[in-house]
């Protein structure tokens, strides 16, 4: 029993370094995937975050919700496409986009913090993003593509975000936003994390998903690519070992490491406390991306 204990004591002299570091420093977490259709994991998820902030860090939470949109997209027969790993999204689809977020998602988030003791707020995108309208474009002919009502983040009002944290709130940001004529766009959750990650000037962006990061051969799992440096994205995209939702999500992450955000992790938010793992140990886990 005492050797147990003693062991416990260890470790948390092993995470003592790491919460003086971090001490006040804002790290910004998004989670998304699959791994937020396990309640289990959510809650998981949620609790490392409420002891990130007791330990003296500053977490803002960006949360997707693409599972539980298509899932309500399909119940009122609303046909759901993806083009470049971006939903098209008409005006029907916005407004069932609009509502599971916010009614949905980001309340259980909410609600799931304040149950651990942790004051929270929910913020919506709509309320402190500003966007326009974006296009992609066809990989073959290079044909312009519509998204509908899908946007980018052109501004972020930081100080309203830092409002609710001087209050001692996790701001929990929905990623939707509007255009200066006050309509609402969808806003891919990764870029718009990374956005408010760069306007914020956090220390850290880490993103929470199902994979355990960036893999060379997604069926091996020991594959994964520890660190990797903003300019290999182009080549190993080249390759094929980057592709689909990866790819803006980790040209996000160079954008936001240009603007001064210090480093970005990609780790599996299945792993039982991973968030703990990558911030309170000698050893991280997952894909790092570094400036290079």
């Amino acid at each position: 029993m005492m050797e147990n204990l003693i062991a416990k004591a260890e470790v948390l002299l092993e995470a003592l370094p790491y919460i003086q570091q971090f001490h006040e420093a804002m790290v910004l977490v998004k989670f998304g995937g699959s791994a937020m259709e396990d309640p289990e994991v959510t809650k998981r998820v949620l609790k490392d975050i409420a002891f990130m902030q007791s330990a003296g860090m500053r977490p803002i939470i960006v949360h997707g919700g693409g599972k539980a949109i298509s899932a309500e997209l399909k119940r009122r027969e609303i046909p759901t496409r993806f083009v470049n790993g971006l939903r098209y999204t008409c005006e029907r689809t916005i407004k069932v986009v609009d509502r599971v977020l916010h009614d949905d998602v980001n309340a259980a988030l909410v609600e799931q913090l304040w149950s651990w003791g942790t004051k929270a707020a929910a913020v919506s995108g709509k309320d402190v993003l500003r966007c326009h309208r974006i296009t992609t474009k066809d990989k073959e002919t290079g044909e312009e593509l519509d998204l509908g009502f899908v946007g980018e983040v052109v501004n972020v009002d930081v100080e309203q975000v830092k409002w609710v944290m001087s209050r001692g709130e996790i701001p929990v940001i929905t990623p939707l936003a509007c255009d200066m004529n006050g309509r609402v766009f969808n806003i891919n959750a990764d870029m718009a994390a990374c956005v408010i990650a760069s306007q914020m000037k956090v220390r850290k962006l880490v993103f929470l998903s199902d994979v355990p990061g960036v893999l060379r051969n997604p069926e091996d799992q020991s594959s994964l690519i520890s660190t990797i440096a903003t300019s290999e994205i182009d080549s190993l995209a080249a390759e094929g070992i980057i592709s689909g939702g990866m790819l803006p999500k980790l040209k996000s992450a160079a954008d936001a490491l240009k603007a001064g955000v210090s480093k970005v992790h990609l780790i599996d938010g299945r792993l039982p406390h991973s968030l703990l793992l990558e911030f309170f140990t000698d050893k991280g886990i997952g894909t790092q991306i570094i400036p290079a």
